[in-house]
């Protein structure tokens, strides 16, 4: 059974990133390549700083990506030295 899409889901916004489901990168060499392919792109549901939301038109899998792993944000409570 299928997953419905998010409907935030929008064709206008893209993210060309690897579904953690499928496997686009064994049956497509721009994908292989890591280049943006016209075939394999998600939806980019929405953001949150730099933790996108998306979702995959193929297999309809959601999911949270940090882009900037390792860094933590700025506490702006924080005095400055």
């Amino acid at each position: 059974m299928r997953l419905p899409l998010d409907p935030q889901a929008d064709d206008a916004r893209r993210a060309w990133v690897a579904c953690p489901v499928c496997d686009d990168a064994s049956t497509c060499a721009t994908c292989a390549d890591r280049r943006n392919c016209r075939e394999h792109w998600r939806y980019l549901i929405s953001n949150d700083g730099p933790v996108v939301h998306l979702q995959c038109p193929r297999c309809a899998h959601a999911w949270s990506l940090d882009t900037r792993p390792g860094v933590t944000r700025r506490d702006d409570s924080a005095p400055c030295p």
